[in-house]
């Protein structure tokens, strides 16, 4: 029987249709919605046993943890409104308590809630009665919990979320991210279809995000839902809608094995790789349940029954996790030798952990329950009573391999062919550094020492060899100084075509790819001829520069600039070069504009180009 999301079935339409008013699973009865989420019946862990349940996978079940019956159980929908499931015998495992409400319909709609309904009016839903499942804008309050197994999820009156083992030892709490305290009025959680878990509650401004899916605001045909899942960990699951297979997007425990109680009392949990794995502390314990490791170990030996002495089993790299309400009456500030010498004469004490952190702290476990984590990253040191003698736990079987295979001596030859290797190696890289090192030294015809980039680029005067320059000028047939322009000294030069309002003459052909704003161009080039004058006393300093530069203070007219040519030596002087930094970026190899684009161009100094000013060397 399917009735679609909207509608729901009636007391009166089963009596009509001559269906019986009891659904038993042998019928195999299902609510669909348009979504896809049904109530169904299947069975639960792999045993003879059913549930009933909403479900995208299990998001509702009848009676949460406790709705197991079997095949013989019935779903019912009484008369009296009261929606019920008894096993096979009978008994009541669970019902809505909605009998004489006026109860006439049962609704599944397209979000999942599962509704009793006296006409519009919903007398019970699943989405006020949550079991371990919220779905998108599902409200949770702070009356509800979330219950899978030992473990509880709850929203307190102060905003935070909390996860409890045993309704009591609190470990994971996440409160607000907010500069508000004190209690909220009625804060609700829910989750947004965009995969936001959000706080909201009429005393906050605005809506609180606690949390975010890791595929949040992606697909707008995806399912997501919030589970407390039977490990103890808080997720949001995201699902491709019809697709049956669920993705874990956000855990609240990223540590497995920090989540209280996870391998069961004397249970070490450990990792595998990146899979948590639980085992026992010590030969010293067996498993509970040898075939499920989550449920613990037992000692073999109980601390009243030992023939001999008690001792203190030391676990390196291990921590007893100790959480509220524990925490204040077991904490102690005391050296790890004392921390294992107190647990060992306490009566009441069976375990204890040094954080080993540096800060002194030492738990003394009294309680009946001990949940152990392991791991080569944990500095702490903890203690477990057991009768003497102590059996450690065997070597794995990969470390002892590993072990053997290192152990086992190579053959003679082959460390010789290694030690001569090495050797004829090392000789290489002697003399491949020795070659890098020398190849420049005077010595060996390269340049000096002196001519390092350090060195260079420090400013201070380059010294030369007379032998260097005999070889850089291929004995003295070649000029030095190849940046000239027809012989000519790139300042003379440059001042010529600015005098002819050539300024795209003298920007550097790179350039050309990129817009050049002219303005800017020729006022640097103005200011560059200022600050190669001759005259300490005509170069503007460095604050004046920039306003030049800036625009802020006018500049004149530049003197033409006056450079040293020595031209005694036919051609193989060596003159006075001055140092133009400014004009670096401009080039000398670009043809000189017409008169027509140079004063369009050149505007306000077209004055400039049409001056004749004689050129002056100074031999």
């Amino acid at each position: 029987m399917k009735v679609r999301a909207g509608r729901g079935f009636s007391l009166e339409e089963l009596k009509a249709a001559g269906i019986p008013k009891k659904l038993a699973p042998t019928i195999t009865p299902s609510l669909l919605s348009s979504q896809d989420v049904r109530v169904r019946k299947f069975k639960a862990g792999g045993s003879n046993l059913e549930e009933l349940a909403t479900t995208y996978n299990s998001v509702w079940k009848a009676g949460g943890d406790g709705g197991l019956v079997d095949s013989s159980a019935r779903f019912e929908l009484l008369l009296n409104g009261n929606l019920r499931l008894t096993n096979g015998s009978g008994g009541v495992v669970w019902q809505s308590q909605t009998q004489n409400r006026g109860v006439t319909t049962a609704v599944l709609d397209d979000s999942g809630n599962l509704s009793l309904r006296n006409g519009s009016i919903i007398v019970w839903s699943s989405f006020e009665n949550p079991t371990d499942t919220i779905l998108p804008n599902q409200s949770f309050t702070t009356s509800m919990r979330l219950q899978s197994g030992s473990y509880s999820f709850s929203l307190l009156d102060v905003g935070n979320l909390t996860l409890r083992w045993n309704a009591d030892t609190i470990y994971w709490n996440q409160a607000l991210n907010s500069s508000f305290n004190g209690n909220l009025s009625s804060p609700t959680l829910r989750l947004q279809q965009i995969g936001i878990l959000q706080l909201s509650d009429p005393m906050l401004a605005v809506p609180v995000n606690m949390a975010y899916s890791s595929d949040y605001g992606e697909g707008t045909d995806i399912l997501r839902y919030l589970k407390l899942d039977t490990d103890g960990n808080l997720r949001i699951y995201s699902s491709d809608r019809g697709s049956g297979n669920s993705t874990e997007r956000w855990a609240a425990v990223l540590d497995q094995c920090r989540v209280y109680g996870w391998c069961g009392n004397m249970g070490i949990c450990s990792y595998d790789d990146s899979t948590p794995v639980c085992g026992c502390p010590s030969q010293n314990f067996e498993l509970s349940d040898p075939r499920d490791s989550r449920k613990g170990c037992k000692r073999k030996m109980e601390i009243e029954d030992c023939p001999s002495s008690t001792t203190m089993l030391q676990l390196e790299h291990t921590e007893f996790l100790t959480y509220p309400p524990e925490l204040s009456s077991q904490i102690f500030f005391v050296g790890i030798s004392a921390c294992r010498l107190n647990c060992l004469v306490g009566g009441s004490c069976v375990a204890s952990t040094s954080l080993a952190d540096g800060t002194g702290q030492c738990y003394l476990k009294g309680s009946t329950f001990i949940s152990g984590y392991q791991s080569p990253a944990l500095p702490s040191t903890s203690y477990i009573k057991v009768c003497g003698p102590v059996q450690p736990n065997p070597t794995s079987t990969s470390t002892m391999d590993t072990n053997q295979r290192s152990s086992k001596k190579l053959p003679a030859w082959v460390v010789g062919v290694v030690v001569v290797s090495t050797l004829v190696g090392l000789v290489l890289l002697e003399v491949g550094l020795w070659f890098w090192c020398c190849r420049n030294s005077p010595k060996f015809g390269g340049l000096s020492a002196q001519y390092a980039l350090l060195e260079y680029a420090s400013g201070a005067p380059v010294q030369f060899l007379y032998k260097e320059l005999q070889r850089s000028t291929k004995g003295f047939k070649e000029k030095l100084g190849a940046g000239e322009t027809n012989g000519k000294k790139f300042s003379i030069w440059a001042y010529e075509e600015f005098e002819k309002g050539n300024i795209n003459s003298i920007v550097d052909k790179r350039l050309a790819e990129h817009e050049v704003d002219m303005e800017q161009a020729i006022r640097a080039i103005m200011v560059s001829f200022w600050c190669i004058q001759e005259q300490p006393s005509q170069r503007p300093t460095m604050g004046k520069v920039v306003q030049m530069l800036e625009g802020i203070t006018p500049i004149d007219k530049p003197p033409v600039p006056k450079v040293m040519i020595d031209t005694s030596l036919g051609g193989t002087s060596i003159g006075n070069v001055s140092s133009i930094s400014a004009l670096s970026t401009f080039a000398t190899s670009a043809p000189p504009l017409s008169s027509s684009s140079s004063s369009l161009q050149l505007g306000a100094i077209s004055s400039v180009s049409e001056s004749n000013l004689k050129t002056t060397s100074l031999i």
